[in-house]
């Protein structure tokens, strides 16, 4: 499978992962020294020192584990610092938990607790405060990489409907876009309309560009090829705008697409047998263990369902769906609306839908009502990362009217996916769109690693409710 490298796992983010984490440990080993001295346990024997940098190290991986699971390294993170405050406070609060119960089963307190509390409180004021200094170099520093856009129509007008927040711009500055005959007539921002004075390579350089996107709509006998290639000569990266806008954006651009570049695209490959068989594994083994852990959530959310419809209610829901090369499946959940909510017909689920019950609105919130689905993962029906199963009525209409839909029945669905993490509760045929050009960028660059990083910030969905109707 291709190697991924997912939007909030780039370069600056794993430069930062590995700058934090030093800080952690340096810090927390000074404090524990210091508090090793109040509390009159000083670092003396060589078991000590040695469990000391055992307990420090357990805790750096499970705050940086959390942290990750948070967002926290996340180029669309988007918070502000008392945001990135609480969420730190917050990872770091269940690493020193986790830390301590672990060192509970292995018998091996000996009075750490203290320190330990000391060091992570010291550890995390730290990071907050250098994450505040960060925030307010980047602010105060531009340093962003300058893109030239070679075209002014359709295909370019993509880059600024795509990029027009703040937050996806933070790593590129759109120097300008360049008109060529044969672009269509659009809007785009007119100070950004550029018309050059001499060659693409000789304004590239005079303006610092380090980037430039090949976006007309038209390129025969437009794009200026020999220019291009001094430009590339000079180390100024060359791409398409497929590539920007999978590269900067974390999707696919569905009306760009064609069925060649499908076919031959190195990455739209299936697994092979073994990967198959590895993959099914480990669903099963991790769909048992969060069964094991979760069960106690799903006898409480049963009993007020009880509570609120009756013993006579009905508790599970089941409806099919549409997986694996499209074969049809039964899904499982627990009931979250009314009975009888669908007599009418099948239709989409609205925001604030007045058909959820009381019960129903919390265990959504929470993704409760999403625990039964684990008997689909432990059947093979779905496993935990993939694009969501939709009903075939929906599949039926959204095929006929979205380019390359049923592409993303060529992995098994999922619990949780990449559209789930980077786009809100579709309720449209708007909404399965632009979740589609999501579900397409998972497909094309699905990994192991792709998939454990979306699981790990699954949890940051489920702990702040995002996304839920």
């Amino acid at each position: 499978m291709p190697k991924v490298d997912p939007g909030y796992l780039n370069k600056n983010g794993k430069a930062l992962i590995l700058l934090e984490s030093v800080i952690i440990v340096i810090s927390m080993i000074m404090t524990m020294e210091l508090t090793s001295y109040v509390f009159e346990k000083p670092f003396t024997s060589q078991e000590l020192i040695f469990n000391t940098f055992y307990i420090v190290f357990s805790f750096m991986f499970a705050a940086q584990f959390f942290a990750l699971a948070l967002g926290l390294y996340s180029r669309e993170c988007r918070e502000d610092f008392l945001g990135i405050s609480q969420r730190f406070l917050l990872s770091f609060l269940l690493a020193f938990l986790l830390v301590i119960v672990g060192l509970a089963v292995l018998e091996n307190q000996k009075g750490y607790e203290p320190s330990l509390f000391m060091s992570a409180a010291v550890s995390c004021s730290i990071i907050c405060f250098l994450r505040y200094q960060l925030l307010n170099f980047v602010v105060a520093h531009s340093f962003k990489k300058r893109i030239l856009v070679l075209g002014a129509g359709k295909r370019a007008s993509i880059i600024e409907r795509r990029m027009r927040r703040e937050v996806d711009r933070r790593q590129v500055e759109i120097v300008g876009f360049v008109r060529f005959d044969g672009d269509c007539e659009e809007e785009l921002c007119r100070d950004k309309l550029l018309t050059l004075e001499g060659s693409v390579d000789q304004f590239a350089q005079k303006h610092n560009i380090e980037k430039i996107v090949v976006a007309c709509d038209e390129r025969r006998n437009n794009v200026p090829y020999e220019a291009l290639s001094k430009c590339k000569l000079k180390g100024i990266d060359i791409v398409d705008i497929l590539s920007f806008v999978e590269h900067e954006t974390d999707q696919l651009a569905i009306d760009l697409i064609y069925p060649g570049w499908v076919i031959y695209s190195q990455a739209f490959q299936g697994p092979t047998r073994m990967n198959a068989f590895y993959h099914r594994v480990f669903n099963t083994i991790l769909a048992f263990c969060i069964l094991l852990f979760s069960w106690p959530f799903l006898i409480l959310a049963i009993i007020g369902i009880k509570i609120e419809d009756g013993l006579l209610a009905s508790v599970f829901y089941q409806q099919v769906r549409v997986g694996l090369n499209g074969q049809l499946f039964t899904i499982y959940k627990l009931r979250s609306m009314r009975e009888n909510a669908e007599a009418g017909g099948a239709v989409w689920a609205k925001e604030n839908d007045d058909r959820t019950t009381v019960v129903g609105r919390f265990i959504r919130k929470y993704r409760v009502d999403e625990l039964p689905q684990l008997y689909n993962v432990i059947k093979g029906d779905m496993g935990f990362v993939g694009p969501r199963p939709e009903r075939p009525e929906f599949v039926e209409q959204l095929a006929v009217k979205i380019p390359f839909y049923n592409e993303r029945h060529h992995v098994k669905p999922g619990l949780t996916g990449w559209a789930q993490l980077r786009y809100p509760y579709g309720a449209s045929e708007t909404d399965a769109l632009e979740k589609l050009k999501f579900d397409l960028y998972y497909v094309k660059n699905r990994s192991y690693l792709f998939d454990l990083l979306i699981l790990l910030r699954t949890i940051e969905i489920v702990i702040f409710s995002k996304g839920s109707r």
